[in-house]
């Protein structure tokens, strides 16, 4: 009998954390779920900062959208949360968490045709 073990593959779970196309994807629903429960879209954006630079190919546009969606999105939340003082505050929430929703789709979408972000760098959709 031998006392060496047998040989371990990897865990199919430990593919989400890995930089490529899978990793986006669960950044994607950490951001949509981080909506409801907030530190799903930090534990998200830890990700995307962890894994940029590492993919190369057309994943690396999403990284790219991924990190500015989070920061434009928290500047446009505080941009709104001061102004309800004037109550059009509460349109502009409605409209930043629309407008989050939106990219969160979009790069979805791109992701699953296997398509890079056309211009990852905007303000907008």
């Amino acid at each position: 009998m031998s006392d060496t073990p047998p040989p371990t593959t990897p865990r199919q779970t430990d593919r989400w954390l890995e930089p490529g196309q899978t990793n986006v994807q669960v950044i994607y629903i950490l951001y949509l779920a981080g909506l409801v429960i907030g530190i799903s879209g930090i534990v998200g954006i830890v990700l995307a900062y962890m894994n940029r630079g590492k993919a190369g190919g057309f994943v690396e546009s999403h990284y790219t959208w991924l990190i500015r969606t989070f920061w434009i999105g928290l500047l446009y939340a505080l941009v709104s949360v001061v102004l309800m003082m004037v109550f059009i505050g509460f349109i502009l929430m409605f409209a930043v968490a629309v407008w989050f929703i939106v990219r969160c789709i979009v790069g979805l979408q791109a992701l699953g045709r296997g398509e890079a972000i056309k211009s990852p760098d905007s303000w907008l959709i």
